[in-house]
């Protein structure tokens, strides 16, 4: 069974229905042994830092979220999933993140040309062997929508890059946690295999 961390986030649904048309059993939950339980855990998102942080407080999971971690579970943040993962955020100044991993979320430099938020299509360029872009070829094209990027601390876990402004860390690996900035849920055949390569893990 796959869990989907229920915050009160947006593009939950959207997860959870590319799961099911993997073939997936899917339950959208915030109870702690339900979620100790999963096979494998997504952390979806479409919102603000901090409010999100309040949110996992309140619900009880960010101690939750640390214990699947620490247990080796395969963790999936996606979009603002991603961001929470870090350690704090330039839309939620004062707000610690889940600090799972070392960095820090920036908002996307003003850059004539170019809108914020960032919505479209990126290619990607891979770095590290990440696991999810396995059998994908460099320069693959995935779906975006953010204001704010992750510089992380260590380059050794950023697994794919792009390009908007100013170089975006789009998805990063370090053991069993995995997360991308890009929604793999709307973007396509690329997405399809990124998700199916989590679920193979």
């Amino acid at each position: 069974m796959i869990a989907i961390l229920d915050y009160d986030a947006g593009n939950i649904k959207s997860v959870e229905k590319a799961m099911q048309l993997l073939g997936q059993e899917v339950t959208i939950t915030r109870d702690r042994e339900t979620v100790l339980g999963a096979e494998k855990v997504i952390l979806p998102g479409v919102g603000a830092f901090g409010d999100a942080m309040g949110k996992i407080h309140q619900y009880g999971l960010f101690d939750v979220i640390h214990e699947v971690v620490d247990r080796g579970t395969p963790f999936l943040g996606i979009c603002l999933g991603l961001q929470l993962l870090f350690e704090r955020s330039d839309e939620s100044p004062g707000v610690e993140g889940l600090g799972i991993l070392k960095g820090e979320i920036l908002r996307i430099p003003e850059t004539p040309g170019l809108k914020i938020p960032h919505m479209g299509w990126n290619s990607l360029e891979f770095h590290n062997h990440g696991r999810l872009f396995r059998d994908l070829p460099q320069e693959s094209y995935v779906y975006f929508v953010h204001s704010y990027y992750l510089k992380a601390e260590d380059e050794g876990i950023v697994t794919a890059v792009t390009e908007y402004g100013t170089q975006i860390h789009a998805s990063v690996e370090q053991g069993n946690v995995f997360a991308c900035q890009f929604h793999p849920e709307k973007s396509s055949d690329a997405g399809i295999r990124i998700l199916k390569n989590f679920l193979s893990i």
